[in-house]
């Protein structure tokens, strides 16, 4: 049954029939129309201040709750603001939905004020986009955008609509059953490659579960502690996938690549299997391509069929869904091991082991009393406790705290991974709070990253969204300052922000409290623990910590880009040296 209204009205009532519940947003000229219906909706419409602070808000939301994040924005500079976001949760999978809106249909090609081709700009970072100019066919493109956004490999769909779209009459009507051909996700993996990986994991000597951020978006979690629990094998999670296999747990390596851990980065290397489940091979995990895992066979598995074989050659492809490959590989598993077929990896396990306990993560110290930055996020991660949700921007701080946090859980580790976006952490953070409004959030940024979307926390208080800040405030960029002291004869040119003592701009307390926020420092070991108990204990409006953190403390383990990942040094001048495993047999 249909029922005439404005093009607006239907968008709203679009929005609510495929289940928003919040909209992070501005108005602006050509979105207007839309914000009047907005006020009778049952909609919460979050006033942002920003338009990029939206789109990470949305994200945040999804990546916590698994639901379709919604941002929207007006015409012209209102949507290329949503650029970075779009594109951001383009690389990591995040389901998204952005609605923009165009200047009237008459006008579209003649630049008239504010106009964009905002739906051009974003093809390559967009699932599938749509520009709409006749408002009948509002509800079914929400729809469509709604079911594009969150099956197969999720992602981001941006609606733009025109405003002689929203301002026209029009009949609503939601649709009963969507047409999109050529849109046929595969979850179901083909039994017969289920039967090959089986195969070639029985026969593996040196087996790895490399497990990438489809496993977290899968909801596989359980079912992929079933899988490593039944075989033994040993687990390294992506930047991407940490929480989605518990830091506690014994068969876990830790995060490999660039700045991963010793083991992890170690297994993968020599490892003559590797399991891949929703994870894409990214340069920042393989080092040079040429020389990573040069042993290893490749079961991949993932629901995007372009990730297969992409960046290295597969030996077993398995398109589906990563909780259905992992459940059916659990079966096919147990099968094998009630007829008497199991793998022996425990020379394997039992080296990798001796490779985890000789080169665990550590720092030291700095000589002068000051504070390390890994020891806040330790003991930040040890107070704040599991059940907690941490956002991080990029850069020094967010590897530190993929690092020295232990993650039990998934979806409690939010980041900007693939676009590596400085300023993704406050937003993504609220965003978060307003999604799991009981869970404690707690944004980790840099000094450089937290002056990127920093006037979000006006957002956070106005809107009453407690989240908590910590700035790993070492005075510089320091991720590009890490990079100038060890390639570049520490020329620290345009790296200085001059966020300490000395100058203090901005003093990071003065600007908490002028957003209505509480400020709070530390700068000595001695107090880290008191001041973030004080942090957890004030839950009615948004804490800010500036933590002093020594500024020439570096990132270790790391493997310098494009270098092989046999390279990888533990710290500064030192690489690991392995003890002799040729007991353990690789495959030719």
């Amino acid at each position: 049954m249909s029922e005439q209204m404005t093009g607006a009205q239907s968008l709203i009532r679009s929005l609510e029939a495929a289940g928003t519940e919040h909209i992070f947003g501005i108005p602006g000229g050509a979105i207007l129309p839309a914000y009047d219906p907005l006020m009778d909706s049952s909609i919460r419409h979050i006033l942002v201040r920003h338009e990029q602070g939206a789109g990470h808000a949305a994200q945040g939301y999804a990546a916590a709750t698994g639901r379709v994040g919604v941002c929207m924005a007006t015409s012209g500079p209102g949507a290329t603001n949503l650029v970075t976001p779009i594109a951001d949760a383009h690389m990591d999978s995040v389901p998204l939905v952005a609605i923009t809106g165009q200047v009237g249909a008459a006008q579209i090609g003649t630049d008239a004020f504010q106009e964009a081709d905002i739906r051009g700009i974003t093809m390559p970072i967009t699932k599938h986009n749509f520009l709409v100019t006749d408002p009948a066919e509002i509800p079914r493109t929400v729809a469509e955008a709604f079911h594009i956004a969150s099956t197969g490999r999720p992602g981001p769909v941006l609606v733009d609509v025109a405003k002689s779209a929203l301002q026209a009459m029009t009949d609503y009507q939601w649709p009963t059953e969507l047409n999109l051909p050529g849109y046929r996700p595969v979850t179901r993996p083909h039994s017969k490659q289920i039967r090959e990986a089986a195969k070639l994991i029985l026969e593996a000597r040196r087996p790895v579960l490399y497990v990438g951020g489809g496993t977290i978006r899968a909801r596989a979690s359980q079912e992929l502690r079933v899988l490593a629990e039944l075989t033994g094998m040993p687990v390294v999670t992506t930047l991407m996938a940490r929480g989605a296999f518990p830091d506690s747990h014994a068969q876990h390596l830790g995060m490999p690549g660039m700045h991963g851990t010793v083991a992890a980065v170690a297994g993968l290397q020599r490892s003559d299997l590797i399991i891949s489940l929703g994870a894409r091979f990214d340069d920042r995990v393989t080092g040079n391509l040429d020389s990573f895992a040069p042993g290893a066979k490749v079961i991949h598995a993932d629901i995007d069929p372009a990730e297969i074989g992409k960046n290295r050659y597969t030996d077993v492809p398995i398109v589906g869904d990563c909780r259905e490959v992992i459940s059916d590989l659990i079966v096919a598993l147990k099968a094998e091991a009630d007829a008497g077929n199991t793998g022996d990896y425990e020379a394997w396990v039992e080296f990798l082991a001796g490779v985890k306990k000789k080169y665990a993560l550590g720092y030291d110290a700095p000589a002068d009393g000051g504070l390390a930055p890994q020891y806040v996020l330790e003991r930040l991660g040890a107070i704040a406790g599991p059940d907690t949700i941490f956002t991080a921007g990029v850069g020094q701080h967010q590897m530190w705290a993929a690092q020295f946090i232990g993650y039990e859980h998934p979806n409690t580790w939010l980041n900007s991974g693939g676009l590596g976006t400085m300023g993704y952490s406050v937003p993504a953070a609220m965003g978060a709070k307003v999604g799991m409004p009981d869970s404690t959030v707690w944004a980790i940024d840099g000094d450089g990253c937290f002056q990127m979307t920093n006037q979000e926390l006006a957002t956070c208080t106005i809107n009453d969204i407690p989240i908590k800040v910590a700035i790993i405030n070492n005075e510089s960029l320091g991720m590009v300052r890490q990079w100038q002291t060890l390639f570049y004869n520490e020329r620290y040119s345009n790296t200085d922000l001059h966020t300490g003592p000395a100058r203090r701009i901005p003093d990071f307390v003065k600007l908490a409290d002028a957003y209505g926020c509480v400020g709070l420092s530390c700068d000595n070991p001695a107090d880290v623990d008191a001041t973030i108990t004080k942090a957890m204990e004030i839950n009615d409006v948004p804490v800010v910590v500036d933590f002093r953190v020594h500024r020439d403390a570096m990132v270790w383990p790391m493997v310098a880009a494009g270098t092989s990942n046999d390279d990888i040094k533990y710290a500064r001048d030192l690489a690991p040296n392995f003890e002799d495993d040729a007991d353990i047999e690789v495959r030719p």
